[in-house]
């Protein structure tokens, strides 16, 4: 009898292991179904349970206005007003694919279009779209970090100088020069002069825009929101200046020369568009052979002692002082 006992337990007991994963198949599969199906927006405190070193700072970021205000839509409010709705990230307890926009693994253009969501009515980002950033898929994820910023303010990954140079050491160079503006020290910044999100700067007319030289709505360079006394208008302008700009004459970033010239002595840049018949000034006369100006004698080899308004005058259309 016993024999017969333990011959009938034995299908018995495989009976019971064969369907005790069936019962517990659908605890484990309803993350699974709720991940795929409708997604649905879950709220910024539910994201502090499993992000609480994201949150425990994020109260200081200037995306959480959208946060404290408690008048925008779901979809543009904290965690998911970037990342989009979190319901089947919860559901699946986590994980990169389950999040919309996981910013790892979208496309500088998704990324592009993420951010404008809120930042495209912003005038200073109005040409972004087709600045050299942009269209070198440099975006906004690349010098931004939102979550853990070097900088405070406009929440750069890394001090605006150091993150800039990562790209530009040619110009990183130039600020090592003799003469030079102070943006190693610390006094002027890059974003002084330039726009990084692009300008309104017409690339064929001046080439402005390929280099993000910021200018005011009257199309005054950035030169002049430090240097104020050459803003003018000037009854009498000096072509140079209104066909080149500042840059006709100077190296923005650093230069050998004194007041950032390009060429070492004054007269020798200045003939350089004043070497024409009738100017009164011109090449010959290197060789002393201008009846109005020997430049073989020193008293006209600088040309701003007499023209000193070199930069625009309102009483002397030669520009003298």
């Amino acid at each position: 009898m016993l024999k017969w006992i333990g011959i009938l337990a034995l299908p018995l007991a495989l009976c019971a292991q064969a369907t005790a994963p069936q019962a517990a198949a659908p605890q484990t599969a309803a993350p699974q179904a709720a991940a795929s199906g409708p997604n649905h927006y879950v709220g910024s405190a539910v994201c502090k349970t499993c992000h609480p070193d994201v949150t425990l700072n994020f109260y200081k970021n200037p995306h959480y206005k959208s946060v404290a205000s408690g008048k925008e839509a779901p979809e543009k409010t904290g965690c998911e007003g970037c990342h989009g709705a979190g319901g089947n990230h919860v559901a699946a307890r986590g994980g990169k694919m389950t999040i919309p926009h996981a910013f790892s693994q979208m496309t500088p253009k998704q990324v592009l279009d993420d951010c404008l969501q809120c930042h495209s009515k912003d005038i200073s980002k109005a040409n972004i779209q087709r600045s050299i950033h942009t269209e070198s898929d440099v975006v906004c994820s690349n010098c931004h970090s939102i979550h853990k910023p070097a900088t405070p303010k406009f929440l750069l990954t890394k001090v605006q100088r150091e993150l800039c140079y990562d790209c530009h050491q040619s110009v990183r160079a130039q600020f090592d020069m003799p003469v030079k503006h102070r943006v190693n020290e610390g006094a002027v910044q890059c974003s002084d002069c330039h726009n990084p999100h692009g300008t309104f700067a017409s690339t064929w007319s001046t080439g402005l825009n390929s280099r993000m030289v910021d200018q005011s709505p009257g199309g005054e360079e950035a030169c002049v929101k430090c240097h104020q006394e050459k803003r003018g208008p000037f009854v009498y302008e000096h072509a140079a200046i209104r066909v080149g700009g500042c840059e006709t004459c100077h190296s923005p970033h650093g230069s050998m020369y004194s007041k950032l010239l390009r060429r070492p002595v004054v007269y020798t840049l200045c003939l350089e568009c004043h070497n024409g018949a009738g100017s009164g000034v011109s090449a010959a006369g290197v060789l002393g052979q201008s009846s109005a100006h020997n430049m073989l004698d020193p008293r006209f080899q600088n040309c701003t002692l007499c023209h000193s308004r070199i930069h625009g005058s309102n009483s002397d259309a030669n520009l003298l002082r």
